[in-house]
This record gives C-alpha cells, sequence and structure tokens, in this order.
C-alpha cells in the first residue's frame, strides 16, 4: 500500500512539474487570455483531466505558477541580500534588494505574468492581498534589521512595511511598462532609495560623528 501511494505520488509530482513547466512557458510568451488549456497540457504531454485533477481549471495552474515565480523571487533576493558586501549596513542591504527586485522586473515572465497577468486574473485587490502575503514580511525583516542597527526613526513598522510595499510593487509595474525599462529601473531605484532615507538616520548620527 506504502509503495502504491508513494508511485501515485511521484507520478502526480511530474504531472505538476510538466503542467506547470509548460504553463510557465507560455504565459510568458503569450499571455494567459491567448493561451488555452489545449494548448497548456498538449505542450506538458497530459490529458486535460489531469490538469483539471491538479488544479482544477487554467485559473488555479496560473496561481501555482505565480507561487512559483514568486517563491523564486523571494529566494534570489534573499541570496542577493545575504552576499551583500557590507551586511553591517542595513540601508545599503536594502538598497541591493530593491536593485535585485527591480532587475527581476526586467525579465518577460516577470513582466507577462506578475506584474501584467496577475492583477488581471485575480482582481485588483486579490493580487494585492497577494503580494503583501509574499512580500511583506520580507520589506518587514529589513526596516526591523533598521531599526535593530539604529538606522530607523521611530515609526510603526507594519504601516511602514505596507507602503513601501505598496511603492515597490508601483516601481515594478513602471519598469516592466516602460518603453526603456533599464532608464526606468535606475529612476525607480533612485525614488525608492529617496523614500528609504526618508525613514532612516544617518550612520553619522547613529556614531556619533558629525553630531552637534
Amino acid at each position: 500500500m506504502t509503495n502504491r501511494r508513494s508511485s501515485h505520488e511521484k507520478r502526480s509530482l511530474t504531472t505538476r512539474l510538466a503542467l506547470e513547466s509548460a504553463a510557465r512557458l507560455l504565459f510568458a510568451e503569450h499571455g494567459f487570455t491567448a493561451v488555452s488549456a489545449d494548448q497548456i497540457v498538449a505542450a506538458a504531454g497530459v490529458t486535460r483531466g489531469a490538469l483539471q485533477y491538479q488544479y482544477g481549471d487554467k485559473r488555479g495552474l496560473f496561481l501555482a505558477v505565480l507561487e512559483q515565480l514568486e517563491r523564486e523571487n523571494s529566494a534570489e533576493i534573499a541570496a542577493a541580500t545575504a552576499a551583500a558586501p557590507n551586511p553591517d549596513d542595513p540601508v545599503a542591504t536594502i538598497e541591493i534588494a530593491l536593485l535585485t527586485f527591480l532587475d527581476i522586473c526586467l525579465r518577460p515572465e516577470m513582466a507577462r505574468i506578475a506584474l501584467s497577468d496577475g492583477p488581471a486574473v485575480l482582481g485588483r485587490q486579490a493580487w494585492r492581498e497577494f503580494e503583501i502575503r509574499h512580500g511583506l514580511g520580507l520589506v518587514a525583516s529589513h526596516l526591523e534589521a533598521a531599526r535593530a542597527a539604529g538606522r530607523l526613526a521611530d515609526i510603526d513598522i507594519t504601516v511602514l512595511a505596507q507602503l513601501l510595499l505598496s511603492a515597490i510593487t508601483e516601481a515594478g509595474l513602471i519598469v516592466a511598462s516602460a518603453p526603456d525599462p533599464i532608464l526606468a529601473r535606475d529612476r525607480a531605484l533612485r525614488a525608492l532609495m529617496a523614500i528609504v532615507c526618508g525613514v532612516v538616520i544617518s550612520e553619522a548620527t547613529v556614531t556619533g560623528v558629525g553630531g552637534s
């Protein structure tokens, strides 16, 4: 019985991987609306029934692909900040995190799946809740690090994180839709860092250098 269940789980995992891989490529190239369920199952080499069994419908599969993309994004940002050349400077680490996210927004699959189709498929409110679920903790953790280093003004971190996340998400949308994405990325990064620098305390103030 255990071997039978294990075999079934392996087949199910293989099916999900095939469907998510095929759907991700098709959604990134053509967009959610232009891709049919039949195209996805044909590319994945599975049956229409397999898609329905695993995800219910095309929208359910899209959500799985979006979740996968967001997990990868979070891991990439975490890896970039972990490799920061000056890990003791929380403001510099925040800048690395922001730059990494904006670089991710330059990718066609991120622009199409997460930033363009995400709000349309989920609905604006549900998409916002999705972004909060995936991004709020990451933003808050960087703000907590700044506070622990004595670099953050006396502001409610939960509220600040929500506001900053909204600005970051909007910056991603600007980059993804810009005619010159690289220029838009650089401008968005400067604008976001202006917001960050408006709530952090300078290192000189913390160390007492240059004080009155």
